[in-house]
């Protein structure tokens, strides 16, 4: 298994609760663009052998640029997103050659490689893996009105975050079965599931935010900040 992993990173959305004009993706962290520093971690991790960026196509250019830029040689190819993540998902697994495929939100650029790692062992275990945290705070069921319908038990539920790794033949015929049937996912695993591929969960940081608001912005200045002077 080892170095035959690919990576597609998905920076296609475009998002509106950041509020501001740019994408969130493009907006600056640090002096960089937050997907950059994202393409970097898998860039630098060795188990990782290539990457496909999905972003939109008035953006290519630019991410082509930042490539050359930034030494990101691992990104084998930029591609257009489609009108769903789902598609824009499946448009990157179609240049992948690798066994094996992690699907990574663009806009989490606190991944840990160790979780990299851990995400990938358990694949290869289980048979796919998703990243995810357990919900610390009470979660209710509500309906329509806003009413109360029950209370799940805490302790069986987990906030799921990315890398979720597959294995690539068995992702793209989990994707294709959905298109033929119309379906669509939440995320990767939704339609793995579907598809009968057991999934098992790694447990993440609470750090490896996906940062869709000007707050996530601020956090994750911090964060840089603190990695850079070794305190987190």
């Amino acid at each position: 298994m080892a170095n035959n992993v690919g990576v597609v990173v998905v920076a296609a959305g475009r998002g509106t609760r950041m509020g501001t004009e740019e994408s969130k993706q493009y907006l600056l962290l640090q002096g960089k663009p937050i997907v950059v520093h994202t393409l970097e971690v898998f860039q630098q991790h060795e188990r990782i052998s290539e990457i496909v960026l999905v972003t939109g196509a008035e953006d290519m250019g630019r991410c082509r640029k930042w490539c050359d830029e930034y030494g990101l040689s691992k990104v084998k190819d930029i591609v257009a997103g489609g009108a769903e993540r789902q598609h824009s998902v499946y448009r990157g697994l179609e240049r992948l050659s690798t066994e094996w495929v992690m699907v990574h939100d663009g806009v989490r650029p606190f991944v840990r490689p160790s979780d990299i790692d851990a995400c990938y062992e358990e694949a290869g275990r289980t048979g796919a893996s998703v990243l995810a945290v357990p919900v610390k705070d009470t979660i209710k069921q509500v309906d329509g009105q806003g009413r109360v319908l029950s209370t799940p038990d805490r302790r069986s539920l987990w906030a799921i975050q990315t890398p979720q790794t597959f294995r690539l033949s068995q992702l793209r015929a989990a994707y294709e079965a959905a298109d033929k049937e119309g379906f669509v996912g939440t995320d990767d695993s939704s339609l793995a599931e579907r598809a009968g591929i057991p999934v098992a969960v790694v447990e993440g940081s609470y750090s490896n935010i996906k940062i869709t608001t000007p707050d996530d912005l601020e956090y994750a200045e911090f964060t840089v900040t603190m990695r850079r002077e070794g305190q987190a």
